[in-house]
Parts: C-alpha cells; structure tokens; sequence
C-alpha cells in the first residue's frame, strides 16, 4: 500500500476478524494517528522498517496524515496454529512486539515479495510458499515465544520431539515424572532434561502450562464454562487457570474471552 499525498481522511473501522496483520514501513513515514477500540494509541510517524503486529479481534481504525509505503501481510490465526503444531510447538500463545520495533528480517522479506506484487501473473508459487513459512517462522519465533534450535548438537531427536510432545498432550490433565516422559524417549531423565530445554528453550514442566493455557485458549472460544475448561486442561480449579493464564497471557481468561470470542 502507498501513496505520496497529504489529504487522507480517517479510514473506516477495521472490521474484526481471528486474524492479524503485520505492516512493515518501506520507507520513513512522518505521520499517522491510529485508535484501537475507539482510544488514540499512536499519533506520530515510523522509520523505515518498523515493524507493526496488529490484533485484529480488536477494533483498529487509522488516519495516514503523510505519505506512506509499506507492505501488509493479513494472516489468519488458524494458519499460524496450523504451522506451530505442524513444526511441534502447539504451545503457542500469541504474539508480543513493543511499538516501534524495527525488524529487518520483514523488511528483508517484504522487499523480497515486491517483483511479484508488481507482476502476479509471473509469480512463482514455490516463491510465495517459501516467504510464508520463513515469515511464520520469524514470526514465531521472535514474537510469539517459540523456540527454534540453531544448533542440532545436544537436542531432541525429530522422533523425539514428537514422541515427547505426543506423552505431554495425553498427560495433559493426568499425573505424571520426568523419568517416565525420559523412559517415554529412551534417555535417562537427567540427559532428557537438558535435551529438551535445549531443543524448546523451556523445561518440560514449562512447556506443558504453556500448552495448557494453549489448550484454554481454544477451549475459551465456545460455550465452555471457565471451571469447566480449567479441569479439561489440567488446572487445579478455576482461580488456578486464572493465575496461570493473566500471568502468561496478561489478562484474565474471562476477559480474554469478552475480546476474542466471535460474536
């Protein structure tokens, strides 16, 4: 999206939606006011390559008051919990990126995608694919709390990973030890604990209440009551699920719901 005027007017509201966009600047942008939920948020401008991760179960509105450049991408939240299961990392719980970030690994990628924005009908498909998964992968990793191995020496087999994700959903709500998880891979609990953390950047006991809160998340968006969901996922009760989840996601699971619940 682009244009070299001055003389915009507020755009309509946003309508909502279980997806998100991430809006990265291709050139430095003076001004812009922008409201979520009806409240003034932002009234000032960007460098060249900041980086925006926009909720859109909010309600956004925007006013672009100079000119601007900039590349959108609009991804669903069914795709991302689609990709993080499919890689192993089901724990996924959201994204978090501070105003004013500048990435530019999404400015890298957005720059990438203008010759086929430009001419769709020659764009290479195998292309495309490629930027999504490297654009979820960042994305993921960066801002949504995954974790990524760069290095393969000291980790989890891909057997493994699976085999140990695989004991942890069916235990979700179930007593279990480390050792039997460890038996579960076929290493000694001491060598399978340093394995895992090095492999998911968390301890088992850790990756399991991320994916409990994962789990309460999707559970939050149907007719489920709260102590309901908080004994299926593996909480003590419903003040346990509540403590556990304003602590990862940052409010309470009620409130949560109140934002996120289609209408």
């Amino acid at each position: 999206m682009s244009y070299d005027k001055f003389d915009l007017p507020p755009s309509p509201v946003i309508p909502c939606d279980d997806a998100f966009n991430v809006i990265t600047q291709l050139t430095d942008f003076q001004s812009h006011r922008l409201w979520r939920g009806g409240t003034l948020v932002h009234d000032g401008g960007h460098p060249k390559g900041t980086l925006a991760i926009t909720d859109l179960r909010d309600q956004w509105q925007c006013q672009h008051l100079s000119p601007f450049d900039n590349v959108r991408f609009h991804i669903p939240f069914s795709n991302v919990r689609a990709f993080t299961e499919e890689v192993g990392r089901p724990e996924f719980t959201g994204f978090v990126c501070p105003p004013g970030t500048k990435d530019d690994v999404v400015l890298g990628l957005a720059q990438a995608l203008l010759p086929a924005l430009a001419n769709p009908e020659r764009a290479s498909q195998l292309f495309l694919e490629q930027i999504n998964l490297a654009m979820l992968t960042h994305l993921t990793q960066t801002y949504g709390g995954l974790h990524f191995p760069s290095r393969r020496k000291g980790v989890l087999a891909a057997w493994q990973e699976r085999r140990a994700i695989d004991f942890l959903a069916a235990h979700l709500n179930e007593q279990f030890s480390i050792a039997d998880l460890a038996t579960e891979c076929g290493l000694s609990r001491s060598y399978f604990i340093k394995a895992f953390k090095e492999t998911f950047g968390r301890t088992p006991y850790r990756w399991l209440i991320e994916y409990r809160v994962a789990r309460a998340k999707q559970m939050l968006l149907l007719d489920t009551t709260i102590a309901e969901i908080a004994i299926s996922c593996g909480f003590a009760d419903q003040s346990h699920l509540t403590r556990v989840f304003s602590e990862i996601v940052g409010e309470a699971p009620g409130m949560w719901r109140r934002k996120n619940r289609p209408q």
